[in-house]
């Protein structure tokens, strides 16, 4: 089939059969469509969408286009969570020890940070020797021996995919709804996932800032997966601040064992990776309700199993096997710290949450684009949340620079993203709605 009569059909609003997709899946793995014909399949799409069956069709071709993992020899479900992305968002690291600690399997294949939002992969690189991206015989021990596995993409993965959105990237086509949901489907069903959570970020630091787009994804990417035979459902979750008081690279992983060892736990943080724990030992059918879920994971945190699952992980991978009990021993430290002052009395009554994650990537602690190199060390802790009482002189944030020059702009951008009235403002739901499949 001629890739540009498929280019046709869509851009007349026509629905593409499933043959008609996979032969343009197949010209986009093997070199036969171009660029052009890609770039204009997108552009289609994003003006006409997808019906559900068309992108069911896009997703199952583009997870054809290459390997899929098999689990089946393990003694238990295989399940994984995917996040579309905010600021001080690590629950990653919490979740996969914590959901594995009550006896799932999670090969938890993660992303590096692009723009505002952190990339996960990025955080378990600040990790001495930690290998994010093992072959498949190192990513299979780590799964089996520990539990769970936070890695970067592996073996051949969905290749049609990572054409596809390289040229999405660069002909503003990224936003398309049936795209997104193929290109972060196709991946997970690829990873021979049994079932799977979302986490869709909403407000001003995340991606969809609207409820109703944020609702809209939410629904495409859980009707596509049970339509692809993935069991999935999805949280919609707030992400109108910082989701936990450190934003960066290595200051996450410190705050995430500060979590996992009981030290310290952000409020709104424990909620959401509680909730998603709870989803995730449903859909995997190891609890029969939410509230049992709750219960579980809350005792596999609290017990220290999941710490435990966690330092194995790392170890697995090549890490220290005593980085949970000597963490600050192995992250590497900023040179500069510089706290950011409240300059008045008051409430914090909001943050412009994107642009904190702007001060992270400024510092080096993220990426503008795919080649760009990371700084672990650097990013922002003891970041106040909404609603916290603050006076003048009073440290609403730290700032962890390479320079004392940086540091001090960061501090003035930090300063800039607050806003501090008088009166103390009505809290936020964190979890705003929970999206599963239609009956």
């Amino acid at each position: 089939m001629l890739p540009q009569e498929v280019i046709r059909r869509k851009r007349d609003g026509l629905k593409l059969s499933a043959d008609e997709i996979a032969a343009f899946v197949s010209g986009l793995t093997s070199g036969a469509v171009t660029e052009g014909q890609a770039a204009s399949f997108a552009m289609a799409v994003f003006f006409n969408g997808m019906s559900r069956d068309e992108a069911v069709a896009l997703t199952t071709a583009m997870r054809d286009s290459g390997d899929v993992l098999d689990w089946s020899d393990l003694p238990g479900p295989v399940t994984d969570k995917h996040s579309t992305g905010g600021v001080g968002d690590n629950v990653s690291l919490m979740l996969a020890p914590i959901v594995a600690a009550c006896g799932a399997y999670v090969p938890m294949i993660s992303g590096r940070g692009l723009g505002h939002t952190g990339g996960t992969l990025d955080k378990m690189d600040s990790i001495p020797g930690y290998v994010s991206q093992p072959d498949l015989g190192l990513l299979r021990q780590a799964v089996l021996e520990a539990g769970a596995a936070i890695i970067g993409q592996t073996g051949d993965l969905a290749p049609a995919d990572k054409r596809l959105y390289a040229i999405r990237d660069v002909t503003a086509t990224v936003e398309s709804v049936p795209l997104i949901t193929a290109s972060i489907l196709s991946k997970k069903l690829a990873a021979g996932l049994q079932s799977l959570v979302l986490d869709v970020k909403v407000g001003n630091g995340a991606f969809m800032e609207k409820s109703r787009d944020a609702t809209a994804l939410a629904t495409s990417l859980v009707e596509v997966a049970n339509g692809a035979g993935l069991k999935t459902s999805a949280l919609v979750t707030n992400m109108n601040e910082p989701l936990a008081s450190a934003a960066g690279n290595a200051v996450e992983v410190q705050n995430a064992v500060d979590f996992l060892t009981g030290r310290s736990r952000d409020k709104r943080l424990e909620m959401v990776t509680l909730a998603l724990a709870a989803e995730m030992l449903q859909s995997a059918r190891l609890v029969t309700s939410n509230h049992d879920g709750l219960q579980r994971a809350t005792e596999a945190l609290g017990s220290g199993r999941a710490a435990a699952v966690f330092g194995r992980m790392v170890s697995v991978l090549g890490g220290p096997p005593d980085f949970v009990e000597k963490h600050a021993k192995y992250l590497p430290p900023a040179p500069v710290q510089v706290e950011v002052k409240a300059d008045r009395k008051g409430f914090v009554t909001g943050i412009a949450t994107r642009e904190i994650g702007l001060v992270v990537v400024a510092l080096g602690g993220g990426r503008t684009r795919p080649e760009d190199k990371v700084d672990h060390a650097v990013g922002l802790t003891r970041i106040l949340p909404v609603g916290a009482e603050v006076r003048p002189g009073e440290a609403i944030a730290l700032v962890h620079a390479r320079s004392q020059g940086e540091a001090e702009q960061a501090a003035m951008a930090v300063s800039a993203a607050y806003t501090i009235g008088s009166a103390k403002p009505a809290s936020e739901k964190t979890i705003l709605r929970r999206v599963g499949p239609r009956d």
